[in-house]
């Protein structure tokens, strides 16, 4: 088993590896469609990381990831295909994308802000040009 590259991203600025000693896989048989001796192999995977033990994570990296997840265990299951080594590669590009998302820094809080008189006027100008042509919309009458 190899290391899990994660690519560069916000919060990443260099990306991260996180070593093949820290990843747990499991191996076990898909559940689908199948008759006799089909699917014997053990072809779904499980992936599990422990991020309250990682060595690869900064302070503030693994406090960003136990914020998301708090018992501090990512597991993730594939088995969406038939080779064994495709699903290994599928749970290791999830777990990426994972960590990638959960050690970016939050977004800035947002400054209010408040429309623009412009901006009221164009808008009550709208309402009532679309008030008459509803209004327009009624009975006839003589």
């Amino acid at each position: 088993m190899r290391d899990l590259h994660v690519p560069a991203g916000p919060g990443l600025p260099e990306g991260l590896v996180v070593p093949a000693a820290e990843l747990v896989e499991r191996f076990s048989r898909s559940p689908g469609p199948g008759g006799q001796s089909v699917n014997t192999t053990d072809t779904r995977v499980e992936l599990e990381y422990d991020v309250a033990a990682s060595t690869a994570l900064t302070d503030t990296q693994r406090a960003r990831a136990l914020r998301r997840w708090p018992e501090g265990r990512i597991a993730i299951a594939a088995s969406e295909h038939r080779s064994q080594h495709r699903n290994r590669v599928a749970a290791r590009e999830r777990l990426a994308d994972l960590l990638r998302s959960a050690l970016a820094p939050p977004p800035p809080p947002r400054r209010p802000t408040r429309p623009s008189r412009g901006a009221k006027e164009r808008r009550l100008k709208a309402k009532k040009e679309r008030a008459q042509t509803k209004s327009l919309r009624g009975r006839v009458r003589d």
